[in-house]
């Protein structure tokens, strides 16, 4: 039986290993810019997206550290998104995962081109001769393609758009809100999945089902998030709680309640459980993450 939390611990530890070689390799690794992609990068995150990528690559029969470059460019995309999303005139949040948001600690100027920096490294790693000399020149456009869609304006970027322009309304429809949600949380996640498989080679039925699959994940992520907005620790959780009701946004507990969210996101994890039907003993790391997306606390 897999043991998730040893799983998660090997896969940090890939993951932090390379970050560790690229920032130390820099150039300059110890510029006020670098201490700042630095600080927001390892500030112990769940590292949730790259292994979504690694296990997705494995699920279809590939190499997981083969596509170990590729889930460090999607942390790096993720980690960008969130600096950016802290800054006094989006969020303006002054805790992230227990510590002082990167503006807090740094300055504003310094959060908006460290998540810059990070971003546009995500692609100098995508697109290094180290990928290069290893995965099909196909495969290797596609998942550029892919990442860079998710986090673009038809993605991410679109998604927390979206969520801002959400705070000056009364409510939102659920299906606006899932839809929100589908493009700012779940687009990335979705991306971490599939650019796993394309590196794994995974045929077209077993892709189709890996996004049944991250769809569902991506939204149940995001419910939970909700939830965890209205009952979570924030010492556990390492930010704030309640911030949603104070900024009257509208959210899964806000607009159905706090029970019928949570069994929403239970219908979303079944659903997604139920997409790897095809896949064997090689897809129980995401059958077992889809179950740590709803029963986390932070």
């Amino acid at each position: 039986m897999l043991n998730l939390k040893l799983y998660f611990l090997d896969k940090r530890q890939q993951i932090d290993a390379v970050f560790h070689r690229i920032l130390g390799t820099a150039p300059q690794p110890k510029t006020r810019i670098v201490e700042a992609m630095r600080y927001a990068l390892m500030s112990g995150g769940k590292r949730l997206r790259p292994i979504l990528c690694l296990a997705a690559c494995e699920t279809v029969g590939g190499n997981a550290e083969l596509a170990l470059p590729v889930a460090c460019a999607l942390e790096m995309v993720h980690t960008y998104s969130l600096i950016h999303d802290d800054l006094p005139a989006m969020d303006d949040d002054c805790l992230r995962r227990g510590r002082p948001t990167c503006h807090i600690a740094f300055d504003d100027a310094t959060a908006i081109l460290a998540g810059d920096a990070l971003l546009t490294l995500a692609f100098e790693t995508l697109s290094s001769k180290e990928i290069r000399k290893k995965v099909p020149v196909e495969h290797w456009l596609d998942i550029i393609s892919v990442i860079s869609v998710a986090a673009g304006y038809k993605g991410m970027v679109e998604g927390q758009m979206r969520d801002m322009l959400a705070e000056q309304r009364r409510s939102l429809l659920l299906s606006e809100l899932e839809e929100l949600h589908l493009l700012k949380t779940g687009a990335l996640i979705e991306a971490s999945v599939c650019s796993g498989a394309l590196l794994g080679q995974g045929s077209f039925d077993q892709i189709a089902s890996l996004k049944v699959y991250s769809k569902n994940i991506g939204l149940a992520f995001q419910v939970t998030d909700d939830i965890l907005n209205v009952e979570g620790d924030p010492l556990i959780m390492g930010k704030g709680a309640g911030t949603d009701q104070h900024r009257c946004k509208s959210t899964y507990p806000s607009l159905l309640g706090l029970s019928e969210s949570k069994e929403a996101a239970s219908r979303l994890i079944s659903r997604a459980i139920d997409s790897l039907a095809r896949f064997d003993h090689n897809a129980d790391p995401l059958r077992a993450i889809a179950t740590y997306i709803i029963n986390r606390k932070k």
